[in-house]
C-alpha cells in the first residue's frame, strides 16, 4: 500500500512514515477483538442450545446467544436442578436391568433444566458436581442417546462465564474423541458445539484445545455432507483460530488440501454454512498476508465478490466485507486481484462496496468504508477507481450523518482518495482534482466535527485533512475555505490540548496559514505586504502593525 492518509491508524500506514507492517498489525488486532464485534453481527462467540428436537440425525431447533443482563433462574428452578443432579449421580451408580434407562432419564432431566431458558442454572449444577458425572457418561461404548444428552449439558455449561467454561476442561479429551468418524452426526455435532463454546472463552482455552489435538478432527467435520454438522464445525473452528496467536490458523492452512476444500465448500454451501466459513476466512486472512495469497490463488475472491454484489444478508455481508478488507490491506497485487475479480459485477468492486455503504446497517457501513479506505490507500489507479466508482457520494453522506465510528472510517477513505502515493523521503502530495471535488461537495464540516471530537485519533485525522486542504487547493484558496467554515476556531480549541501531538499540530497550522501575514494582501494590497516582508528593521512586526506611527 503506497499512499495513505491519517497518521498512526494501523490498518493504513501513516502518511508521514514509510510503509511498514501496520496494516497486518491492524488486521491481527481486529481479529483479537472480533468476538465482541460479532455480537453486532448477530453471531456470538458462545451458543446455548435450547430444548430443540433431532430429526433424521440433525438438529431442528435454534440456539441462543448469551447476553449480558439476563435475569437469573428462579429459586424453584435451582432446587429442581439440585434434585436432578443428585438423581443423576444415583442413576449413574445404579446397576440392574433398568439402570441404562434410568440414567438416560436422569440425563434428560438435567439437560432439560440446563436448557430451560436464556439463563439456566448452570452454576448450581456445576457446584452440585454434575461435570464429573457427565464426563463418565461420555465413555466409549455408551449409547448414542446417552452421549448426546451428556454432551448437550456440557455444551450449555461451557456457554457460561469463565469459571463455568473452565469446569468443562476435564471433558475435553472425550469430547474431542467423539469428533471421530465412528460417531453419529448428532453426537459429533454436539461435541463440536461444546468445543466451540470452550474455544470462544479465550486464548488460554484455545491453547488447551490445540494441545489436545482438536484441530484436525474438527477440520474434517467442516467438510461433512451434513449441512448442520458442517455449519457447527465451521463456527467452532472460527472460534479456535481467532488468535491472537497465529498458530491455529497456520496449522489449518498447512493441512493438506485444506485451502482448496474450504473454498470449495463456500462455493457449494448454503448461506448459513457460508456465514460460518466466511468467519473462518476472516481469521485466516487477518493472521497472514501469505494466507491471503494462498486463498486468493484457489478462488476465494470469486465467491466473496459474488456474494458481496448480490446478498442482502447482514450476517453474511459482515464477514465478507471484513475478509475483503483484510485482503486489500495487503500489497497492491492483492488489491489488483480483488478489483479484477469484481470486473464482471455491475459497478465493479467499488460499486458493490458502495451498495453496502448505502444499506443503513451500521456495522456493514463501517466494514465497507474500511475496505474502501484500504483500496484507496494503494496505487494511483486504485485511488482513481474509488473516486470514479460511485463510492464518494455515499462516503460524504456517512461523514456528515453516520454514527461516530462509521464517520471516522468514511473520513479515512475520503482522505486516502485525496493523497498521491507517497514517495520515499518526501511529503505526501495532494491529488488536487480529487481534493477540490470533495471540498466543493461540502466535506469540510465533517472533518471539522472530527477535529472537535474528544477522540484523539479522529482529531488528528481532521487536522491532517485541513492541512491537506490549506496546502493543496489551487490559488491559495485553502485557508479561506477553512476560515469560512470556522476552521480557525476549531483548531484554536486544540492549541492548549493536553496531548502534545495535537497541540503542536494545531499551533503549527494556525501559525503557518493564519499568521501575521494572513489577510494583509486583501486588506492593504501587495505593496504593503512586500514592504513588510522585505523590512530590514529589527522589530518582528513593522511599526504600523504595532500601533505606532508610520513616518513618511
Amino acid at each position: 500500500m503506497e499512499g495513505n492518509f491519517g497518521a498512526q491508524h494501523q490498518h493504513r500506514p501513516s502518511n508521514k512514515s514509510p510503509v511498514g507492517n501496520q496494516a497486518g498489525q491492524r488486521r491481527r488486532q481486529q481479529a483479537v477483538q472480533i468476538g465482541k464485534e460479532r455480537r453486532e453481527a448477530v453471531v456470538r462467540a458462545k451458543r446455548l442450545r435450547r430444548g430443540d428436537e433431532i430429526q433424521n440425525g440433525e438438529f431442528t431447533g435454534s440456539h441462543d446467544f448469551h447476553m449480558e443482563g439476563d435475569v437469573s433462574g428462579t429459586r424453584d428452578l435451582e432446587e429442581k436442578t439440585l434434585k436432578a443432579v443428585q438423581g443423576l449421580k444415583e442413576a449413574a451408580g445404579a446397576t440392574g436391568k433398568d439402570a441404562p434407562r434410568k440414567k438416560i432419564e436422569a440425563l434428560r432431566q438435567v439437560r432439560g433444566l440446563l436448557s430451560s431458558n436464556a439463563s439456566p442454572p448452570l452454576s448450581v449444577a456445576v457446584q452440585a458436581g454434575v461435570v464429573p458425572v457427565l464426563v463418565d457418561c461420555l465413555a466409549f461404548g455408551s449409547s448414542e442417546e446417552q452421549l448426546l444428552e451428556a454432551a448437550w449439558s456440557l455444551t450449555n455449561i461451557a456457554s457460561g462465564e469463565h469459571d463455568l467454561t473452565r469446569a468443562v476442561l476435564p471433558a475435553l479429551p472425550m469430547l474431542i474423541s467423539h469428533l471421530g468418524d465412528k460417531s453419529s452426526v448428532a453426537v459429533a455435532e454436539q461435541c463440536a458445539w461444546a468445543i466451540g463454546n470452550v474455544a470462544g472463552e479465550g486464548e488460554e482455552m484455545r491453547d488447551i484445545l490445540l494441545s489436545q489435538g482438536v484441530l484436525r478432527p474438527l477440520a474434517r467435520l467442516m467438510t461433512s455432507s451434513s449441512p448442520s454438522l458442517a455449519r457447527t464445525a465451521s463456527w467452532a473452528m472460527s472460534n479456535l483460530i481467532k488468535g491472537p496467536s497465529p498458530r491455529a490458523a497456520s496449522d489449518l492452512m498447512k493441512t493438506e488440501g485444506m485451502p482448496q476444500v474450504l473454498v470449495g465448500q463456500m462455493m457449494k454451501g448454503d448461506d448459513e454454512l457460508l456465514v460460518e466459513l466466511a468467519w473462518v476466512m476472516v481469521y485466516l486472512t487477518s493472521m497472514s498476508d501469505a494466507h491471503s495469497g494462498i486463498l486468493v490463488s484457489v478462488g476465494l475472491l470469486t465467491v466473496l465478490v459474488n456474494k458481496l454484489a448480490t446478498s442482502d444478508s447482514s450476517a453474511l455481508l459482515t464477514p465478507i466485507l471484513r475478509c475483503l478488507g483484510n485482503i486489500v490491506a495487503g500489497d497492491n497485487a492483492k488489491t489488483d486481484a480483488v478489483l479484477t475479480a469484481g470486473g464482471d459485477v455491475p459497478g465493479g468492486i467499488v460499486g458493490a462496496l458502495a451498495r453496502c455503504l448505502d444499506m443503513g446497517h451500521r456495522n456493514m457501513q463501517k466494514e465497507a468504508a474500511w475496505a474502501v479506505s484500504n483500496i484507496a490507500a494503494g496505487s494511483m489507479l486504485h485511488k482513481r477507481m474509488v473516486f470514479q466508482g460511485g463510492a464518494i457520494p455515499s462516503l460524504l453522506h456517512l461523514l456528515a450523518t453516520a454514527a461516530f465510528d462509521v464517520r471516522k472510517e468514511a473520513a479515512y477513505a475520503l482522505g486516502n482518495v485525496c493523497v498521491a502515493p507517497k514517495a520515499k523521503g518526501k511529503e505526501v502530495e495532494p491529488i488536487v482534482e480529487h481534493l477540490t471535488v470533495l471540498v466543493d461537495r461540502g466535506c469540510i464540516p465533517g472533518f471539522l466535527a472530527l477535529v472537535k471530537s474528544p477522540d484523539m485519533e479522529a482529531a488528528r485525522l481532521g487536522l491532517q485533512f485541513l492541512e491537506l486542504v490549506m496546502r493543496g487547493l489551487p490559488g491559495g484558496q485553502g485557508p479561506k475555505v477553512v476560515e469560512k467554515e470556522d476552521g480557525i476556531a476549531a483548531m484554536e480549541v486544540l492549541q492548549f490540548h493536553e496531548n502534545d501531538e495535537l497541540r503542536l499540530m494545531a499551533n503549527a497550522l494556525i501559525d503557518k496559514y493564519f499568521g501575521e501575514d494572513y489577510g494583509l494582501e486583501e486588506e492593504y494590497g501587495s505593496d504593503v505586504v512586500d514592504m513588510m516582508r522585505n523590512s530590514e528593521e529589527s522589530s518582528e512586526y513593522p511599526p504600523w502593525r504595532q500601533g505606532g506611527v508610520v513616518h513618511g
